[in-house]
């Protein structure tokens, strides 16, 4: 069975961001996320995320601007939905070396989660020479 997404609403942002990661959301995994945009594409100058639920348990951030993205570890472009997958897996991968369990946990699942989403993403190839 394919896995979905769903756009969480502006007004369960806070509430399912918490249920997710906690109080480590506001305090770690979103900035980490923001800071990764910003070192993985020039092309990124901040700007309004949205949040997605998976159906398989997951969630990610993708920015909403209708651009591609160029990324720095990688001679290719990304779509902003492509892109915010990226920054995710390497927001998640690089915060499960964190010392706080519940936290290493947390994106742990949401890494695994959100590849595996990724795999059936329509830019899978790019995604994943994103990310190799």
């Amino acid at each position: 069975m394919p896995i979905t997404r769903t756009a969480i609403p502006e007004h369960r942002r806070v509430a399912e961001s918490a249920k997710h990661f906690g109080l480590y959301f506001p305090l770690r995994v979103e900035p980490t996320v923001y800071h990764t945009a910003d070192r993985l594409s020039d092309d990124y100058h901040g700007g309004y995320w949205e949040f997605w639920l998976l159906s398989n348990g997951g969630f990610y951030m993708a920015p909403t601007y209708p651009i591609t993205f160029s990324v720095n570890c990688d001679d290719g472009s990304l779509s902003a939905d492509a892109f915010g997958i990226v920054v995710c897996l390497y927001a998640y991968s690089q915060l499960s070396f964190e010392a706080v369990a519940p936290l290493v946990y947390a994106v742990t699942e949401h890494y695994h989660r959100l590849r595996a989403f990724a795999v059936e993403h329509p830019e899978v190839e790019d995604i994943l020479r994103a990310v190799d």
